[in-house]
């Protein structure tokens, strides 16, 4: 580290600060019994230094201009997201839903969930799958898996969508992945309502069923490109069986919908075992 200028401790240098890291200027403050001390990494960069110093006493604009390159920045931040786009949809729906039930509160959860939720004689109240999809409430089939219950719910069942399904979608297309993504989560949710069950919510019955995808095609179609971490999968099929038991309830997990994970992890094999067949069959 060198040593470059002594400041009063009284200057307010926070602007200075943010100027040197936009310029890529290795340096550090520090607070000394005189003062501030402004210390440069590099040596190589003392002009430049001196140059940005010179132009905060004049009072001149400080922060670099931006190229053209920079400002495609946005476009390179989103380019991930464009290049899966229904993926990224399902990211953002469970993101506005969630945001909804924070602001709508039970509002939202009456008007997902797999049956219609009613308060009557100051109880609940559900009806029917069969009157709902009589009456063209078809969507319900589907939407308890966009609702989440708390921060840790949401982020997790996120990670594993973004991880898994930008695979799926990268290497064989929106389509595959939006097929993936209505029969895992119908099959999920009505695994979970088999057994009486009817508040509930989730995408984790199709994150397992994305897990179960992307393992029979990396393990029975290798050429295809899929890869899933063989401690992953421990790890993902571990923390099924660990939410079967007591134990899951006693450090503070809750409910977990367990036939949902179950429910999709079967149809995340069935349609792994027939897509990796028609893979290896055309290599």
């Amino acid at each position: 580290m060198y040593r470059v200028i002594l400041l009063p401790h009284d200057v307010d240098t926070r602007e200075l600060r943010r100027a040197l890291w936009a310029h890529r200027i290795g340096h550090r403050f520090t607070e000394e019994s005189e003062g501030q001390v402004l210390w440069l990494v590099d040596p190589e960069q003392h002009e430049a230094m001196l140059g940005l110093l010179e132009r905060w006493r004049q009072g001149e604009p400080l922060m670099p201009e931006r190229s053209p390159a920079a400002r495609r920045s946005t476009g390179e931040l989103l380019g991930p997201f464009l290049q899966v786009p229904m993926t990224s949809l399902a990211l953002a729906l469970c993101l506005v839903i969630f945001a909804a039930q924070g602001v709508l509160g039970d509002r939202v959860v009456a008007a997902l969930t797999i049956v219609p939720v009613v308060v009557a004689n100051g109880s609940l109240a559900f009806g029917s799958l069969g009157e709902a999809l009589a009456s063209g409430q078809v969507w319900r089939l589907l939407s308890p898996a966009f609702l989440h219950f708390g921060w840790m719910h949401l982020i997790f069942n996120m990670l594993w969508l973004w991880y898994f399904g930008r695979q799926i979608e990268a290497l064989q297309g929106s389509t595959r992945m939006l097929t993936l993504l209505l029969i895992a989560g119908i099959g999920a949710n009505l695994a979970q309502y088999a057994t009486g069950i009817v508040l509930f919510g989730g995408m984790s019955g199709v994150d397992f069923a994305l897990l179960a995808y992307v393992w029979l095609m990396s393990r029975r179609a290798p050429h295809s490109g899929f890869f899933v971490p063989q401690m992953l999968v421990i790890f993902m099929l571990g923390w099924l069986v660990f939410a079967m038991t007591d134990m899951a309830a006693m450090v503070g997990f809750g409910n977990v919908a367990n036939e949902a994970h179950l429910g999709g992890l079967v149809v995340g094999l069935a349609l792994g075992w027939y897509h990796s067949g028609r893979a290896r069959r055309q290599s």
